[in-house]
């Protein structure tokens, strides 16, 4: 009991401790920056490059608070004296305080104030103390800049306004002056050969006669050149070789800059003595490849193997264990060729596709007695023939209250010597779900297992056919991939096997191209009796509706509730059957036909046969680039040419005229999506972000509907956040199943993220969207999309969220509230549901788009 009681005190005399310090500034002698502005030519700049170079800034505000700075200074109460000068105050309160706890409680609360010391001081802010030193610094990096992009005659002046006597603005007045401009661009180059070259390539020049003076336009076409020369045979170009001139004219009345460009050769120190060298265009004249053991360095062999193939000669540690065709087909660099940086850094990249080998090495060496011809040399060490993987993740849905993913994989490179990867990869998840029914208490009570192979063939494949049809420069690539799976006590207890044969390639950096020539899944429903139990919505409307309009006894429980699965399936029978009150023409008719029609739709097997092609396009340049879009277009059609192939043979058709293989009627239809993605910049970590996305599935001939698995649905942390995935639409219909999908969806996201404090960020976001039926088997006007008008229907969400960057990841948090629900009466749809009770709490991994 004292142990306890003693906790209790330790944290209630470290809050004493905290008020009863006071709040005194630790800035109180000093001036802090309040604000800043920047003035270009008497013009306001906001959100302006100039504001990264001033070094003298204000402290961070959030809502107009300088949290960080708060932070500090709370930081600073936790120190040896303060807390020494609090604890011997006055007796009372010391000797109060150790009849409480003893010396050493009372010295390990003193450790626990320096760890939330240090903790304060490493999430703070420093106070933005006005310095002279800075703000010079900061004018000559203003100038600095502007002399850079033309502004030769700039000046930069500061004017310091005092708030009160502890704090300041600060203005910064730029006049720039008038720009200079390229008057003339000439040439001295020595070289006859780098002139030739130079020549070719003017029509790509970076600078012309005309333009403003710039130095990033310098750089470009230094490194213009210099790629335009080692792409074009002078192999051993250096950049320091080339030096450009500007005449600027001191007086500053001539504003037209005449630019000169000097190439010079390199200089070699040959017996103590400099010489000139002069420069060359180089061709490759021998190419060799060396394929090392995959041993340690030390138990290397030496080379005791050698093939030629196609003009390659290839040594290897006795028998080559790989078909030289693939080796080399990946190597543009070729006899006779004009050297090339980039073939060079084509066939770097073509050898890590492979992905069986480590990073090659490229070597070059002049040949002695041919002039201006190269010897080119390839290393290739093999990575491990074998690799074992595992994999342990936890996972949360709305399906899994919580879940453990185990799973295991095994690499086996280079199967069948053509550099083919074989990866084979089993997985079992245990899950817990309140919402499985299930006659025990068991904790874990979801199973699923799969197992998949896949093999990936760097190349693409077509069968019966032999030539290559794409270029390697695309990164082409084959994958045949075999996967089952089976659920247990999860719905039905699914049962699915799965095939594709499907190819990538990238046309260039920004696209890239998925075509599925074969996509095959079959799903078998092992556990139709349980729909009931996971469908309760279903159930809570037959038995509503049975509890008024049933007759039959021997259908219902003790409790007068429809018994699963025979009571229920008797009373639809009845109903449909006309064999109770009910008649066609009652509403309740309607209701019990519709959910009969998705029960025969969910618990049927369904079997998938297709083919796909996506298409993506991104201009994003690196991971860092804020300024950019994506673009995907996929195209779905499946069960066309396998029901052409079942009508030409004349099988007969099921009671709902579908063509039927052992009793499993394959599905038809036509699927596409369109995906936009794109980002705007709008100032220092501010970030606008907007999605479209679109996709219309349309069942046709052996097909009525379309399967579960591959129809759309809306909500969830990655979508519309105000409503928690599934729990949106279809159209005006109130969430009446568990799991709602339907077959055409639309969805508009707009997101403003901005920088909160370090690596915390902010964001508010307006989602909108819906789903809805259009030309498949559902009759509910509430469900289906009818026309533009059913646009009013689309659902609205809007909320804020916080996103915390822990560098590879971004976890996310996120608040939607329901502004628009079309699920409520017109006239109660708008900001009705706008509530915190109503919200909808998200979490997520990296940002939803």
């Amino acid at each position: 009991m004292k142990n306890i009681i003693t906790k209790l005190i330790i944290p209630i005399i470290h809050l004493l401790f905290i008020n009863g310090c006071g709040s005194s500034k630790y800035f109180s002698n000093k001036i802090l920056i309040n604000d800043f502005k920047v003035y270009e030519n008497k013009k306001e700049l906001n959100n302006s490059a100039i504001n990264y170079l001033i070094l003298s800034k204000p402290n961070k505000k959030i809502l107009s608070i300088p949290l960080g700075l708060k932070i500090y200074n709370l930081s600073n109460k936790f120190n040896d004296s303060s807390f020494n000068i609090w604890v011997n105050k006055n007796k009372k309160r010391k000797n109060k305080i150790h009849k409480l706890i003893s010396s050493k409680q009372l010295n390990q609360l003193k450790k626990y104030s320096h760890g939330i010391k240090n903790w304060l001081e490493n999430n703070s802010e420093h106070p933005a103390y006005f310095n002279d030193g800075d703000v010079n610094k900061s004018k000559n990096r203003i100038q600095r800049y502007y002399k850079n992009i033309g502004y030769f005659n700039v000046k930069v002046n500061v004017k310091k306004n005092l708030v009160d006597k502890n704090k300041i603005n600060l203005s910064y007045l730029i006049n720039t002056g008038e720009r200079y401009l390229i008057d003339s661009i000439s040439d001295e180059i020595e070289s006859n050969d780098v002139k030739n070259v130079y020549n070719k390539g003017l029509i790509n020049q970076k600078i012309k006669k005309g333009n403003p003076f710039t130095i990033k336009k310098i750089d470009e076409e230094r490194k213009r050149l210099i790629n335009l020369f080692r792409d074009n045979g002078i192999y051993n170009f250096e950049q320091s070789n080339i030096k450009f001139y500007a005449s600027i004219d001191s007086s500053g009345i001539d504003k037209m800059i005449p630019l000169k460009i000097k190439i010079e050769n390199p200089k070699k120190r040959i017996n103590d003595t400099l010489t000139i060298i002069d420069y060359k265009i180089f061709k490759i004249k021998k190419i060799n490849l060396y394929v090392e053991s995959n041993k340690k360095e030390n138990e290397k062999n030496k080379f005791s193997d050698s093939l030629v193939f196609k003009n390659y000669k290839i040594f290897t540690s006795g028998k080559l264990k790989y078909n030289p065709k693939i080796l080399t087909a990946g190597i543009y660099l070729k006899n006779n060729q004009i050297y090339s940086d980039s073939l060079r850094k084509l066939t770097y990249q073509s050898i890590n596709n492979l992905k069986n080998f480590k990073y090659p090495g490229i070597y070059y060496t002049e040949l002695e007695n041919e002039n201006n011809t190269l010897k080119a040399s390839i290393f290739l060490t093999p990575k491990e023939k074998f690799s074992l993987g595992f994999d342990l993740d936890l996972s949360h849905s709305n399906i899994q209250d919580f879940g453990i993913d185990v799973g295991g994989s095994l690499s086996i490179r280079n199967v069948f010597r053509g550099s083919e990867i074989l990866e084979i990869g089993l997985k079992n998840n245990l899950g817990a779900s309140r919402d499985i029914a299930k006659s025990n208490d068991d904790f874990f009570n979801i199973l699923e297992l799969s197992a998949n192979t896949k093999i990936s063939i760097p190349r693409i494949i077509i069968p019966f056919y032999k030539k290559d049809m794409i270029s390697l420069k695309m990164n082409p690539k084959t994958e045949i991939i075999f996967g089952t799976g089976l659920q247990k006590n999860i719905g039905l207890d699914k049962q699915f096997f799965s095939t594709n044969f499907q190819y990538y390639w990238n046309p260039n950096k920004n696209k890239k191209i998925t075509f599925k020539l074969i996509d095959f899944e079959f799903i078998n429903n092992k556990n139709i009796n349980n729909y009931f139990n996971v469908y309760k919505n279903s159930y809570d409307i037959l038995n509503n509706i049975a509890s008024a309009f049933n007759k039959e006894t021997y259908i219902i429980d003790q409790n007068g509730n429809l018994i699963i699965p025979s009571g229920v399936e008797t009373f639809i029978k009845n109903v449909l059957n006309e064999e109770t009150e009910i008649n066609y023409e009652n509403p309740n008719y309607l209701i019990i036909n519709n959910l009969k029609e998705r029960l025969d739709r969910l618990t049927s097997n369904n079997l998938i046969l297709g083919s796909s092609i996506n298409l993506n396009y991104n201009n994003q340049e690196s991971y860092f680039d804020e300024n950019f879009f994506q673009f995907r277009w996929k195209i779905e059609w499946i069960g066309t040419l396998l029901n052409a192939i079942l009508k030409g043979l004349n099988k007969s058709k099921n009671s709902i005229n579908q063509h039927e293989i052992d009793g499993v009627a394959p599905s038809q239809y036509f699927k596409t999506e369109l995906d936009y993605i794109k980002h705007w910049r709008i100032g220092t970590k501010k970030i606008v972000a907007f999605h479209f996305f679109s996709g219309i599935a349309l069942p046709y001939g052996n097909s009525r509907n379309i399967p579960f698995s591959r129809s759309f649905f809306s909500g969830g942390s990655n979508d519309n956040r105000a409503w928690k995935a599934y729990k949106l639409g279809p159209g005006s219909s109130n969430n009446i199943n568990e799991f709602n999908e339907a077959n055409f969806k639309l969805s508009l996201n707009l997101e403003y993220r901005y920088l909160l404090y370090g690596k915390l960020n902010g964001a508010f976001f307006i989602d909108m969207g819906n789903i809805w039926n259009i030309f498949d088997d559902i009759e509910d006007k509430k469900f289906k999309f009818n026309g533009i008008n059913d646009l009013n229907e689309i659902a609205i969400g809007s909320g804020f969220g916080l996103r915390y960057d822990f560098d590879f990841f971004v976890l996310r948090f996120d608040t939607g509230f329901k502004t628009h629900n079309p699920a409520l009466e017109k006239n109660t749809r708008w900001l009705s549901e706008f509530t915190l009770k109503k919200a909808v709490f998200n979490i997520g991994i990296n940002y939803p788009f």
